[in-house]
């Protein structure tokens, strides 16, 4: 970790709190890094690509996108050098105030249980195109009782899932990200050869979208973008876990993990869309017909991707409950065990609170689809808004001269403004939808 630069230059970088264990390696952080953004999103992206009118309109928006959502991470590991945090949530609290923090923690735990009830749907859906596939027969003909989907996901939950989002440190997760990250390279070429190789089933010439339907459907795309894209909440955790902590470095691992994702995506997003044109839908994988072997295949594999994930967005939520308890009842009362939130008595209820919670709402909700639509809008506060008003109160702090400051202050601006513009005609967009 580089000290503080002297005579106030540039940006300075202070120490801040770092992993009880050896240390994440660079390559780690970029997959873990990566792995947070390949999740439920990337079924969705050839949908955009149709939403945004065709593939250059939605290019457009996504490298627009993309030079926020690189910056948005930079920021956030300059804000934790500067604070001296280790959490988001912590970051946002020190450098903007308790007032926005409190919003921040808000934000970050209803966000973070949302992504978490839908990739527990996600699963729940593909699990059930498998038994399908495993056990082909007519509709009205009952299934067996193992075949139940809340059989199979609770016995996922408790088997895999919950033992994955056990331990302390999310440096753990650096192995099943690089797993979690194949599964979803693989559905990517998938969808590449199945536009290729053009099976019987979808032999049928789509119909393409020529141009955009209207200015508003382009910009409709940037919230699917957010949800895609949406690493920076494990961006600090990840940041302070890292062997080597620079700002230098953290950007090359920013940009490398984000240029790799967007690979991915846009391999998803043009290939799917020029296979079923403005016929595709919502979820990619239920444009594909159900008999087809390498796609189920695709759809395990990409249900491992999204176990992979799971237990790194529950990491980012625990660690906003244990600040709770910290703050509340840690040490006041109780053993000394019950004082430390990171310790095994605190740390595994919460866990499996957070498990239980999650899976009860993917089976008795009854359609999220609606419900994510208005809160994949909070994800703009992390990658927009948020960073940006970190960059702002950092610098008023920091030895910076006044044209740099000036040009930080500047883009700290847009970055709120671009943010609360997204947030508010997606979260209108979705009320539209509702009524």
């Amino acid at each position: 970790m580089e000290g503080q630069t002297p005579g106030g230059g540039g940006l300075s970088e202070k120490p801040v709190p770092t992993a009880t264990g050896p240390g994440l390696s660079s390559l780690g952080a970029v997959f873990i890094l990566l792995k947070s953004a390949l999740g439920a999103g990337l079924l969705n992206f050839p949908w955009a690509f149709h939403k945004a009118g065709g593939v250059a309109p939605a290019f457009l928006v996504e490298l627009v996108s993309l030079v926020f959502l690189i910056s948005g991470l930079v920021v956030l590991g300059y804000a934790a050098s500067v604070s001296g945090q280790a959490t988001y949530q912590g970051v946002v609290g020190v450098l903007c105030g308790p007032a926005i923090g409190k919003l921040c923690e808000a934000c970050f735990i209803v966000n973070l249980l949302m992504i978490s009830v839908a990739f527990l749907r996600v699963v729940g859906d593909q699990l059930e195109k498998l038994w399908d596939f495993l056990l082909p027969g007519a509709p009205p003909a009952p299934q067996p009782w193992y075949t139940d989907e809340r059989f199979t996901l609770t016995l996922l939950c408790a088997m895999v899932i919950l033992p994955l989002s056990t331990p302390r440190e999310i440096g753990f997760q650096k192995h099943t990200s690089i797993l979690g990250t194949l599964a979803a390279c693989y559905l990517a070429l998938v969808i590449v050869a199945q536009y290729y190789l053009r099976p019987q089933d979808l032999a049928r010439e789509p119909r393409l979208a020529s141009s955009p339907s209207s200015w508003t459907s382009v910009f409709s795309v940037f919230p699917t973008i957010c949800f895609g894209f949406q690493c920076h909440e494990a961006a600090v955790s990840i940041y302070c876990s890292m062997r080597r902590q620079s700002l230098g470095h953290w950007a090359l691992v920013s940009v490398l993990s984000l240029l790799a994702c967007c690979l991915v995506y846009s391999l998803t997003g043009v290939y799917g869309f020029l296979t079923f044109g403005t016929g595709v839908s919502a979820d990619i994988l239920m444009s594909y017909p159900g008999s087809d072997g390498v796609v189920i295949v695709a759809r395990v594999l990409f249900a491992v991707s999204i176990v992979t994930a799971y237990p790194i967005v529950l990491f980012l939520g625990r660690s906003v409950m244990q600040d709770f308890w910290r703050r509340g009842c840690g040490g006041a009362c109780g053993p000394r065990a019950l004082a430390e939130p990171s310790g095994p008595w605190v740390r595994v209820p919460l866990t499996v609170l957070w498990v239980a919670v999650t899976l009860a709402m993917a089976l008795f909700l009854p359609d999220l689809s609606e419900i994510i639509s208005i809160i994949g809008g909070i994800s703009s506060f992390f990658i927009f808004i948020f960073p940006g008003l970190c960059l702002i109160c950092a610098i008023s702090v920091e030895p910076i001269g006044p044209r740099v400051k000036c040009c930080l202050e500047a883009w700290g601006v847009v970055s709120v403004l671009v943010g609360a513009f997204i947030f508010g005609q997606s979260t209108v967009a979705a009320i539209m939808e509702l009524l």
